[in-house]
Order: structure tokens, then sequence, then C-alpha cells
């Protein structure tokens, strides 16, 4: 069934009290009516309504920009806020993060809105019949909550509240803070080093976290969070820097032949205020190139576009380079740009896919013969420089190879399984 806007009655009971009784009664007592009625309505302003709810809170990093309101059937109707990308009619909601306050024990049905997104001008939808959410009491700790699409493009969400407190969330989320924490944990570690590299439109640092030797004879790079409801990177790329940390005999190996670049949260604006796929400025950071990034509308591009050059310059060109991404149905996507040496890259590429399905739990494969995605970060970093470079989409809805939909120690566990698969990419008899 689908949910359509309702009608609401916003005439309230005090309201209605108020338009003609008031009109008969002698002046001396309109001032204590009204008294009565002030009173009346500050003392009910944080009882729940016919829902049972009470509030819904967005005063936290990575929560999602909304408004909502309740319908006369008690349906919570939360209408999300598009990104909208610059100089085109493409909008993007695909990210949802908020608390929901309601009275202990209350059953409250959620209906989210504005999920008719445009891409390359045609509508379609970050929807479907496989969309989950997740809920948790605390934010940390996170479970599936059943969710239905609607027949006009919604998503129907079906909450019990135990605690007064439940926070429904997209993908288990990754937030500034997490990645604070995990750069806090590293960065004395002697095998790590962080540099920052520039700033986002609104001034956060922008690093490249580097976990290995710089003389190591391979290089790897990796950037997550392009766009920023794909929590899943973040936590892929958690899982792998745990991994190589590790005090034992394979970290040794793997960092004894590769080392990592990473830049962990490309667009950290739009994760802190819970957006879904632009920077502030309206532009895709996993667009554009093709060509030199513009530094006015996205410096995020530009800084990384620096560094590399830098890198190549010194001699530190990365020999692999993936863009780690969401979406839901997850694939290896291969770009074939008209470079010299495609079959060469292609031959790579398929040695790194049988490798990932090897050391990690991913099966979807790669995309078919003749595909191509212009302007992408795997596109372009391997027609303008020549580097092995991929977009790696993992499914947010279901993991395949475990059966099981995925939570961030899933991610953390692919990352994980990265670093074998590096070492054997790397292998002398591999080059």
């Amino acid at each position: 069934m689908g949910y359509r806007k309702a009608n609401f009655d916003l005439v309230s009971v005090e309201s209605r009290m108020v338009q003609r009784p008031l009109l008969s009664l002698p002046l001396a007592a309109v001032p204590v009516i009204l008294a009565i009625l002030w009173l009346a309505g500050f003392a009910h302003a944080g009882a729940a309504g016919p829902s049972g709810l009470i509030y819904i809170n967005t005063s936290f990093e990575n929560a999602s920009p909304l408004y909502w309101e309740t319908d006369a059937a008690g349906l919570v109707h939360v209408y999300l806020v598009y990104d909208q990308e610059r100089a085109s009619p493409n909008r993007a909601n695909g990210h949802w993060f908020f608390e929901v306050q309601a009275a202990p024990n209350t059953q409250c049905t959620l209906v989210l809105h504005n999920l008719d997104n445009v891409w390359n001008g045609k509508r379609g939808s970050p929807i479907s019949n496989r969309t989950i959410c997740y809920v948790s009491e605390d934010a940390r700790t996170w479970r599936l909550a059943p969710a239905q699409k609607t027949d006009d493009n919604c998503l129907k969400v079906e909450l019990v509240i135990v605690s007064g407190s439940l926070y429904v969330a997209r993908m288990e989320p990754y937030r500034l803070s997490d990645l604070e924490a995990l750069e806090k944990r590293i960065h004395d570690d002697r095998r790590v080093r962080i540099a920052t590299i520039g700033k986002t439109v609104q001034g956060r640092e922008l690093e490249v976290i580097r976990v290995g030797y710089p003389n190591a004879s391979c290089r790897v790079f990796l950037r997550a969070r392009a766009h920023p409801w794909e929590a899943g990177g973040n936590w892929v790329v958690e899982g792998l820097v745990e991994r190589l940390l590790r005090a034992d005999a394979d970290a040794e190996r793997y960092l004894g032949r590769y080392c990592v670049y990473i830049m962990p949260m490309a667009n950290k604006d739009g994760v802190a205020r819970g957006m879904t796929r632009f920077n502030l400025r309206g532009k895709d950071l996993n667009r554009d190139w093709d060509k030199p990034a513009d530094p006015a509308l996205a410096p995020e591009n530009a800084a990384l576009e620096a560094w590399l050059e830098e890198s190549i310059r010194a001699g530190h060109k990365p020999d692999l380079a993936l863009d780690l991404h969401n979406d839901g149905g997850g694939r290896l996507h291969l770009s074939r740009p008209p470079v010299a040496d495609l079959d060469r890259h292609l031959e790579k590429m398929r040695s790194f896919e049988a490798l990932l399905r090897r050391h990690t739990w991913f099966t979807e494969g790669s995309t078919q013969p003749g595909f191509r995605n212009s302007g992408t970060l795997g596109d372009g970093w391997l027609e303008r420089y020549g580097i092995d470079a991929a977009v790696l989409e993992l499914n947010c809805n279901w993991i395949a190879g475990l059966k099981e939909a995925p939570l961030g120690r899933h991610w953390e566990t692919f990352g994980a399984g990265l670093a074998r698969v590096f070492f054997d990419y790397f292998a002398p008899s591999a080059r």
C-alpha cells in the first residue's frame, strides 16, 4: 500500500475552545481562561502525540536533514531533504540517521518520503524491496528493523521503542568522531604517518594515512566516503588498518611487500551534515577525474590530485588504486577508457577479482565488457596517470558471500582480508 501525504487536522482542541466560547464570556474571565489554556499547553508540550512520538532528534553529527509530521492515523511521515548537484537537475537522497523519542514501549510506524532521486536527468530510486534499516538504543550497537518499499516509492519502517529512544539509520554509521578515534589509536605507531593534504569547503582538514614503510616496493591507494552516505568504505578502511598494524608475522610480511596510502573520508563536510552524494558546492567527488580538479568547487579533489602528482614526482606512484563505495548491487567497476595498454589493465583486474574471491567474502563479480564510467576516479586515474584503478562497490543490503545483511563488523572483516589480497596481488611472480 502507498502512503501519500495525509490530510492533517491542524485545529487543536484549545483553538476550537477559543474560537467562540470566549466571545460570550465576561471580559474578566478571559485572562483566567487563557492562563489555563497556556498551562495546559505547557504541560503537554513534552507528551506523546497519537503515534506515541514525542520528537525526532537530528542534533548530532551525521544526522539527516529532515522534517516530519504525524497524521490522524498515527503514521509518522519523515521528509528527507535532497542534496542537489550544481548546474544540474540531479538530486540525491539515500542517507537517513535520526533519533526517535517516544513514550516507552511505543509501537511506531515511520514513512520515509522524498526518495525520488534524479540522475542524469532521469528519475530513479535509492530504495528497493531489499532495502533495510538499522536501529540502535545507543547509536553503537545496531540490529535490523523491518522495512517495506511502498507503491509510491516511500519506505515504511515499523519500530518498537522500548526505552523511550531509538536511533534509525540506513547503514551502521561511521562518523567523523569514529575516524578521529582511529587516528588517535594509530598515530604513534612507527609504521603510520598521517599527513594533512588540504581542506574541505568548510575548512575541515583532509588527510592521507600511510600504513607501512615509504621504501616498500609496491604501493596501493584507497579512498573512502566520496559519497557521504556510503559508510561501508570507512569500516573497510578500519578493518584493513587494524589488520596491518597487528603485531604478528603476517602483518610484517604484508608490510614488507607493500604500503598503503588511504584518504579515509573524502567528503567530510557531507558526512558531518548527513548528506547523501555531493559536496557543499554541489560537486560529485567521484566525477570529473578526466580533467584537472576545480579547487574552487571541489577542493577535496584538488587536494587529492595535488598529493597524487607530488607522489608521482617523488617516485611513489600508486601501483593500484581503489575507490570504495556502497550501492544496492555490489560489483567491481572496471572502466575501459581508450588507453593503449587496456588489455594489460583488465588482466591485472581479473587477477585482483580472483584474489578478492579467495581471501574475502566478495562474490558479486565485475562489470561487463564494454562498460565505461567516464569521470570516475577509477576511469580518470587509469587514463590520465596510467594507474591500475577501479571503483569497488559493496552491496549495502546483502552480503551474498556470507548470506547476511551487512554490519560494521562485516565490512571490517572484508578490510582485514584485503591485507592478504594485496600481498598476493603484489607477489613477484604476479608483477
